[in-house]
Formats: structure tokens, C-alpha cells, sequence
């Protein structure tokens, strides 16, 4: 890495170390900083962050489980490329997992949680209107947070949330795709009914329904970006 990509963590704050490593490093590799197939010098990040190699060491054997990094014998560590194999596993999990909680949703939702659903649909489509991408996602993720929440089962929320770590770097790709912001607008608002109608199998549906196309779209647009790419290299 001949350029900075990460910013120095901030030693005041009161998470242990190796969390704050974890998170910096995870979030460069979201982010795009680290690309993929980028190789990861363990003292060379040591050095940008401003810590020793041991938190580092141990960032990145939990980014290896985590599937944001792979260990190649005798060369080292390397950002993951995803395949589009590892995307369809990841989405398969994804759908069965996201229709539990949806169903838990229309069974123990609380009036205040419907309520913030609402609100999250309005923000929504204030942001499709602007064109306001960053914001979109933040407002994407809280809504499908929401349902996790209100499912009332944290196991299930955390092995949702380190899925859908796994492929949030393709996030703003994806939805930058032609028509999938109405799109998904659209499937958010019928995946709310289906939980304000406390309605178990038809929410379970819906939200596998929304899993299996934001995987159709995000596939699609990985593909148009990569055509893209490989075209201007040639040119």
C-alpha cells in the first residue's frame, strides 16, 4: 500500500483496541480503500493506524471468518474477492434468515417500532427524490434494522448484520442500478403492511420476495460494473 487508506484509530475511545483495528480495517474494505485482491501487510496497517501488529494480527484472523479477507500459505492475507458464487450462498442464507425475522416482526412489533417503519419509508423516498445515495443506505439499513429489533431474537440479528457486512461494499453498486431504488421503495412499503397486518406467512414471503431481488440486481450490477471496468482498461 504506497498510499494512506486508514485513519488512525482514536486510542480515547472505550472500546478495546482490537475492536476499534477490526472495525477501521473492516470499514476500509467496505468502503473500497482496501480493494479487492489487495494485499494486507500487517505492518504497514500497524503503521496507519497507529498500533502495534498484535491487535492487526488479530483483526485480521477475525476478518478471514468473517469472509472479508483470505490467508494464502507462505504469502499472506488479502482482501476477498467475492465471487458471484459466494454472493448467491451468501443471499440463499440471507432469504431464510431475513423471512424468520420478518415473521417474528409481524408477531411481537411494538406501535413505536410500526411508527419508525413509517417514517423510515417517508426519509425514503425524500432520498430517492434527492438523489441523496449515502443517506439512502444509512436509511436502507435502519429500516431492515428495525425488523431485526423487533424480531426479538439478538442471535438471529447478529448472524443477519455479519452476512450483510459481507457484501456491503456492493451496496451503493447495487442501488445506484437503474430502477432499483423505486424498486426496493416499493418493496419496503409492501414488507411494512405485511408486518403491520401481523400477518406470519405472508410477511415471511414478502421479505424472501425483497432478498431474492436485491441479489438478482446486485449480480447485475456487479457485472455491468465489472464490463465497465475491463472496457476502460482497454481503451
Amino acid at each position: 500500500m504506497e498510499e494512506k487508506r486508514l485513519v488512525p484509530v482514536n486510542l480515547d475511545s472505550y472500546k478495546p483496541l482490537r475492536e476499534l483495528v477490526l472495525e477501521a480495517i473492516r470499514e476500509a474494505i467496505i468502503s473500497g480503500s482496501l480493494k479487492p485482491r489487495e494485499r494486507l501487510m500487517e505492518i504497514q496497517l500497524a503503521e496507519e493506524l497507529g498500533v502495534s501488529r498484535t491487535p492487526v494480527r488479530e483483526a485480521l484472523r477475525k476478518l478471514e471468518l468473517e469472509g472479508f479477507i483470505v490467508m494464502v500459505p507462505r504469502k499472506g492475507a488479502y482482501v476477498a474477492d467475492i465471487s458471484f458464487k459466494d454472493i448467491a450462498d451468501v443471499f440463499e442464507i440471507r432469504a431464510a434468515l431475513e423471512g424468520l425475522a420478518a415473521s417474528l416482526a409481524a408477531e411481537r412489533i411494538t406501535d413505536e417500532e410500526l411508527e419508525e417503519m413509517e417514517r423510515l419509508l417517508v426519509e425514503k423516498a425524500e432520498c430517492i427524490a434527492t438523489n441523496n445515495i449515502d443517506r439512502l443506505v444509512e436509511v436502507d439499513t435502519r429500516f431492515h434494522e428495525i425488523i431485526y429489533i423487533a424480531s426479538r431474537n439478538e442471535r438471529l440479528t447478529t448472524i443477519i448484520n455479519n452476512l450483510r457486512e459481507q457484501i456491503q461494499r456492493f451496496r451503493l453498486t447495487s442501488l445506484s442500478y437503474p430502477g432499483r431504488k423505486k424498486q426496493s421503495m416499493e418493496e419496503h412499503r409492501t414488507l411494512t403492511e405485511a408486518i403491520q397486518s401481523r400477518d406470519i406467512n405472508y410477511a415471511r414471503q414478502v421479505a424472501q420476495e425483497h432478498i431474492e431481488n436485491a441479489e438478482n440486481i446486485m449480480i447485475d450490477s456487479i457485472k455491468a460494473q465489472r464490463a465497465k471496468e475491463e472496457e476502460e482498461s482497454k481503451g
